[in-house]
């Protein structure tokens, strides 16, 4: 016989789960994309980025997640620390400041989907400037434009922007969204988990009445 309790605790979980992990606000609203850019006009990353480019991809939110595909070539150099001033190497302000984000991401409903590290040079490459030297590639799911914004344009990174840009010699960054997607994403692997614990329990139970 099943476990009611023991199913209906792995249920919950999972529409838990899903409650964090889903956008459920629908798409942007233009006093909402207006708020947005007025308030990442005044942050410290200002001007690194063409606010035009923002908002057309913000104006054109269809409510669903994406995925930012990123490149960067780490500093190989030494750098000053910004708090102590010591000679530093780049890889490690890129740390900190990597840890400090993947935080903030995970809070929003984030995540990385793949990070690797590059191990050659270019092997196909057609009308592009030479590899600079990238140093490793990273693919982020963000469960909306709207949480996109909000952690860009979050007073908790203003203290650790400077490590990334210590950090980063080179980067560039654009949104994608998946045509083929091979791996199990955690909408089926967290309720694979779940199913099995509830499983498992439940066999337990049973055993021992």
């Amino acid at each position: 016989m099943l476990n009611s309790h023991v199913w209906a605790t792995a249920l919950t979980m999972y529409v838990l789960f899903r409650l964090w992990y889903s956008n459920w606000r629908g798409p942007l609203k233009a006093a909402e994309i207006d708020a947005l850019m007025a308030k990442a006009a005044e942050g410290k990353s200002a001007g690194h980025n063409d606010p035009s480019i923002i908002r057309k991809f913000l104006e054109e939110d269809d409510g669903r997640e994406f995925f930012m595909l990123n490149l960067v070539k780490i500093e190989p150099g030494m750098v000053a620390h910004p708090v102590s001033g010591e000679s530093v190497p780049g890889r490690a302000m890129m740390d900190v400041y990597t840890k400090a984000f993947i935080k903030r991401l995970f809070l929003r409903g984030g995540h990385p989907a793949i990070a690797a590290r590059k191990i050659g040079g270019y092997v196909d490459a057609w009308r592009v400037s030479p590899d600079p030297g990238w140093s490793i590639m990273g693919y982020m799911r963000y469960r909306s434009r709207r949480d996109l914004m909000i952690l860009a344009t979050d007073p908790y990174f203003g203290d650790i922007h400077a490590f990334k840009i210590l950090g980063t010699a080179e980067t560039f960054s654009f949104p994608t969204r998946p045509i083929i997607m091979a791996l199990a994403g955690p909408r089926i692997w967290v309720g694979l988990v779940l199913a099995l614990a509830a499983s498992l329990i439940q066999i337990a139970l049973l055993l021992n009445p």
